[in-house]
């Protein structure tokens, strides 16, 4: 077997290396390409952990798009736009706008692929001797203080109609939260068909490890560009150029540039989370809790708790912003957290997309040119259902699910 016959798939994270996995258990030589170690370079080391199989909707929706200002860092919400990157920003903010009217058609593209996620993703962690990784014990949202009750009512009525269960939470865990963050109320759900993973960047090297067992290369390389070349695919790189038969583009928020070259229109956006960590504190519960009215998840793993909050569209690589960790630290002490200042903090960006839709599909006119991408706040979530449907299109097969509306072209990209 020759090199112009492998598969090559540029990005190793959580979506990159499943999708490595998938291909390799296929019986397909891969060859899996980043800059860095699996998992390290892109926001599936700092990922929630949580496998949110609840976000059936896309978040382009009326109320928020009327209501998003309630939502600004400056008046202590988790969005935020920075000064220099608003002129960039503002046509990929006008697609979400047109998206905000179309959520429930996107809703019925999208729901298919987050609904089995946790089943899907079960399932790969046994196949390849992972199951320690992933906890079955849903994930609680809790509201504090006023219209607690309220708002936990009108959530609970939101996952009716799209068919996601939730109980009641339990009174000892709202009475704990409650006396944590001093708060008068306390009202919350249970989900309990949700799951969340001990380590998010452990289930990235397991699929990476699971790959190599089953004949895949991992070469640390920084691909910067991709061309056709008689047919086969050339990877320009920060070393030698490689020709493989096949490639997928993988490669996150880092994506659009390898795929513009191809007349593609790729609107896509980084839109970045912040954590911080708690090592050896003991959970309120083995779930993730999510704060509703902080806008802030923490989620119990290995040794330690994690806390993720904010989404800051900008460059992938700026500086991070110190101001945001420092909020968190915050506002989680009026939750009943504490953590030190030099305990971790992390950076990271996801790739999203103006409609909250993936790209996952084939490039027109160049059959052995696939990518998967923008899988925005549920990389994690879908990476399974995902992989199986990035190696049914490689194979040929009709993919599990339809996965036409997350074709690329829907913003207008065509190729000669």
């Amino acid at each position: 077997m020759n090199a112009q016959e492998q598969v090559a798939v540029i990005g190793a994270g959580v979506i990159g290396t499943a999708v490595a996995y998938a291909l390799a258990r296929d019986g397909r030589r891969v060859l899996l390409l980043d800059r860095d170690e699996p998992g390290v370079s892109g926001a599936s080391f700092g990922n929630a952990g949580h496998i949110a199989m609840e976000l059936q909707e896309p978040l382009p929706s009326p109320a928020l798009l009327f209501n998003f200002w309630r939502e600004l860092f400056s008046i202590g919400g988790p969005l935020h736009v920075p000064a220099r990157h608003i002129p960039a920003f503002l046509p990929w903010s006008a697609r979400f706008a047109l998206a905000a009217f179309k959520r429930s058609a996107n809703t019925r593209h999208l729901a298919p692929v987050v609904r089995p996620s946790v089943d899907v993703l079960e399932e790969m962690l046994r196949e390849i001797g992972r199951s320690d990784l992933l906890r079955r014990n849903g994930h609680y949202e809790i509201w504090l203080n006023e219209k607690a009750l309220d708002r936990a009512l009108a959530q609970s009525r939101s996952m009716e109609h799209l068919g996601v269960s939730t109980a009641a939470a339990p009174a000892d865990l709202l009475e704990a939260a409650k006396h944590a963050a001093h708060a008068n109320t306390a009202a919350g759900l249970w989900f309990p068909g949700c799951a969340h993973v001990r380590d998010p960047l452990e289930v990235v090297r397991a699929f990476a490890t699971a790959a190599m067992e089953r004949g895949a290369t991992i070469l640390r390389r920084h691909v910067r560009a991709l061309r056709e070349h008689d047919g086969n695919i050339e990877i320009a790189t920060d070393a030698e150029p490689l020709t493989v038969r096949t490639a997928v583009v993988c490669a996150g928020a880092w994506s659009a540039p390898l795929l513009t070259p191809f007349k593609l229109q790729v609107p896509l956006e980084s839109a970045r989370g912040y954590h911080v960590e708690f090592p050896g504190i003991t959970p309120l519960v083995d779930a993730p809790i999510l704060y509703s009215n902080e806008n802030i998840l923490v989620t119990p793993m290995a040794s330690r708790l994690r806390a993720t909050s904010f989404m800051e569209f900008a460059e992938p690589d700026a500086p991070a912003d110190p101001r945001k960790p420092a909020r968190l630290r915050a506002v989680l002490k009026t939750l009943g957290y504490t953590s030190e200042e030099s305990a971790p903090g992390w950076v990271g960006p996801r790739p999203v997309l103006p409609d909250y839709l993936p790209a996952i599909g084939v490039v027109p006119n160049r059959p052995n040119l696939f990518y998967s991408f923008g899988h925005q706040h549920i990389g994690l979530t879908v990476a399974a259902v995902n992989a199986g449907l990035v190696s049914d299109l490689v194979a040929g097969r009709p993919p599990r699910h339809d996965v036409s509306a997350f074709d690329l072209r829907r913003f207008g990209g065509h190729t000669r």
